[in-house]
């Protein structure tokens, strides 16, 4: 039987709902423009978290494609880089600024809160700048050190398995806000929600897998490094500031992105 007229409409507007919510997850993490009817309402946000592993996909498909571009006319080395810079300007940065907060806060820090009152400083300070120097050489490096033909699926699904690592502690932890500073993200997320975020992690990973180009082994040994980087992440955030900011949820991407490729890179070159 075929729904009512009624039915159909309230499907309907359910889906641009969704549409709209991918949308506002893309404008807030990317550079990308979105289409002028999605509008923009402050609660959208909130509920737009469920869509931060499909913006993963997003970035992931433009490193990826950057770097098997780059790797037409360059050395390996070159088409790592020049992927990195493709995914910093892609996202503003965003994650970057937040992971190098975070190490300034809680390098310079002693108290919850001073260490919030050093992560909302704009300007980076010595542990930040080591920090994030650091990350990018590490990750630079382990990538470069993969087999050519491995660093574009490794970018596929590293992007939005990090971040819904992220978004796994806007599922279980606190958010913690500042004094006199406004909450510009989500603060919660359901078990619902978080389920669709995790199921769209399953179509890069089970299209990468499928087509040949990563391994079970490499996924599930890349998958655990990432979940065993942010736990100790969000305990060490929950014993530090009883929750996390939204500097905490960058770092928390960063550093399981980098997580992932270390556990993959240790199974190609067993």
């Amino acid at each position: 039987m075929l729904p009512e007229p009624a039915s159909r409409h309230r499907f309907a507007d359910r889906c641009v709902h969704q549409l709209r919510l991918f949308f506002i997850a893309l404008q807030f993490f990317t550079r990308l423009p979105i289409p002028r009817w999605v509008g923009f309402a402050p609660d959208w946000l909130q509920h737009a978290s469920r869509y931060f592993p499909a913006v993963g996909i997003v970035v992931g498909a433009v490193t990826a494609g950057v770097y098997a571009c780059s790797l037409y006319f360059w050395p390996q080395s070159i088409a790592v880089l020049l992927s990195t810079a493709a995914g910093i300007y892609l996202t503003g940065a965003l994650h970057e600024d937040g992971f190098a907060d975070t190490c300034d806060g809680f390098g310079g820090g002693f108290t919850p809160d001073r260490v919030l009152e050093i992560m909302k400083d704009s300007r980076i300070g010595a542990y930040g700048a080591i920090g994030i120097g650091l990350l990018i050489a590490v990750k630079c490096a382990v990538l470069i050190s993969m087999p050519a033909w491995s660093v574009a699926a490794a970018l596929m699904l590293a992007h939005p398995l990090s971040r819904l690592a992220s978004a796994a502690l806007i599922w279980r932890l606190s958010y913690v806000k500042a004094a006199g500073k406004a909450k510009p993200l989500a603060q919660h997320m359901s078990t619902m929600e978080f389920c669709i975020a995790a199921a769209t992690v399953l179509l890069p990973l089970l299209v990468l897998r499928f087509a040949g180009w990563l391994s079970w082994p490499g996924i599930a040994v890349g998958a655990i490094a990432a979940a065993m980087a942010a736990l100790w992440l969000a305990r060490f955030f929950i014993r530090r500031i009883g929750g996390y900011t939204g500097d905490c949820l960058g770092a928390v991407q960063q550093v399981s992105e980098v997580a992932f490729y270390l556990g993959l890179l240790a199974v190609l070159t067993s």
